[in-house]
């Protein structure tokens, strides 16, 4: 069982899925536009309703209010001076389990000279709409040998603990085979308590039941390893289950999973192997070898004739569309593409194109950087070149009598409104 680092007194098909549609018919709406490379959203657990945008190579962070669909002008936190690579810049931004009480915020940026830091600020103590930028701590920093494959996911799981994504170091092929390498923290999930001091800087923990703790030589912060570049990842609210989304090299783009029973230690393959492929580098063999059980397979994968860069994204667990709960919904950034499915128990099942109804002709999104979930649970689309932010919706009218909007009457809404009427529910 996982420590809790809060401490209180997140083609190829695999395999050949049952397709269904989901009963409601999904639309996008329009939430914010006029932002500068938006690629990834969040919110503090605070009430506020608000939506937290982070702009890639302005630094910026720009809050959505939710209620009123107003964008405000000034900037939360202005990170200027960041690296402005296609994969570099402001990449991550997690608000702290306790931010009602601490005020703390975390983000993922690579600097100027290629490095990638994970640091924390601090709201200002008399503007909620407002960081502060002196508060500036560094937590965590590692070199990048090169300029792409920096990852970038960050969040707060279940069991309070800051999981991080990091890429391979880039270039191709992973020249210095740092995924398979647990002396580095390059190709890797990393696990660590924010609120710890035993970690390489001091300003972070070593979770005593993360994996490699006691393995000479490893590096204590690693959770999983064997990643590329798993650019965006989540957990579901519901359940804890992570879902990691690991863009490819030549051949395949996957979507790895992590039960949140599992105790962490996994490896995904890279680069000995590309999803369920033997990688086609030749220099990818060596221990352990291609096809080892010891390596993870994705839950799903597509070969680069359907897309060339996975969007990971998120199990929908919001109220408004009742009919899509457990449903987890991903894209490909390259095609633009959008597609869902479930899983549970190990079995994949319900697989989706979703892009007709989504990006209809393939014209709403340019290149769809990330997905992000709001408060309620209701998810979010992100525009990288148009800049902008739109939430999934339902296009149907509204049927008198469906509760749970699903875009049916039946037994369910019955339940619910029997439940709803015991417990004096409106």
């Amino acid at each position: 069982m996982k420590r809790l680092c809060l401490i209180l007194s997140l083609g190829v098909l695999l395999p050949a899925p049952r397709v269904t549609r989901a009963v409601c018919p999904l639309g996008l709406e329009r939430v914010a536009l006029g932002l500068n490379r938006p690629v990834g959203v969040a919110w503090p657990d605070d009430g506020s309703n608000r939506l937290f945008v982070i702009e890639q190579h302005t630094g910026r962070i720009r809050i959505v209010d939710l209620s009123t669909g107003a964008m405000r002008e000034t900037p939360f936190l202005d990170l200027a001076g960041l690296a402005a690579g296609n994969e570099q810049g402001l990449l991550g931004l997690a608000f702290d389990p306790l931010y009602v009480d601490n005020g703390l915020l975390y983000v993922n940026v690579t600097v100027a000279d290629g490095t990638t830091e994970i640091r924390r600020y601090r709201t200002s103590r008399t503007d909620p709409d407002l960081a502060d930028a002196s508060s500036e701590v560094v937590l965590l920093s590692y070199a990048q040998p090169f300029s792409n494959h920096n990852g970038g996911w960050l969040a707060f799981g279940p069991d309070g603990c800051l999981y991080i994504s990091t890429g391979d170091g880039g270039s191709a092929f992973d020249p210095g085979n740092r995924a398979q390498s647990l002396n580095t923290l390059l190709g890797k999930l990393l696990r660590i308590d924010v609120r710890g001091t035993n970690g390489s800087t001091g300003r972070y923990g070593i979770p005593p039941d993360n994996p490699f703790v006691h393995l000479p030589n490893a590096r204590p912060e690693i959770w999983a390893y064997g990643l590329r570049n798993p650019w965006r990842c989540s957990f579901d609210r519901a359940t804890g289950d992570l879902y990691i989304g690991d863009v490819g090299q030549n051949q395949i783009e996957e979507v790895d999973f992590q039960p949140a029973s599992n105790a962490g230690g996994e490896n995904y393959g890279w680069r000995v192997m590309e999803g369920t492929r033997c990688s086609d580098d030749s220099r990818a063999g060596g221990n352990p070898p291609c096809g080892d059980p010891s390596l993870v397979p994705p839950i799903y994968e597509y070969a680069h004739a359907v897309g060339v860069s996975v969007t990971g994204g998120y199990v929908y667990r919001g109220r408004k569309l009742g009919g899509l709960q457990g449903t987890y919904f991903f894209a490909d950034y390259g095609s633009a593409r959008i597609w869902s499915f479930r899983y549970r128990d190990g079995v994949l099942s319900e697989f989706t194109e979703q892009t007709a109804e989504l990006n209809p002709g393939l014209t709403n999104i340019s290149f769809l950087s990330s997905f992000g979930e709001g408060p309620d649970g209701e998810l979010y689309v992100l525009d990288l070149v148009d800049g902008e932010v739109f939430r999934m919706v339902s296009t149907a009218e509204p049927i008198p009598g469906d509760i749970n909007n699903d875009c049916r009457v039946d037994f369910t809404d019955l339940s619910i409104l029997g439940e709803n009427w015991l417990t004096g529910t409106p």
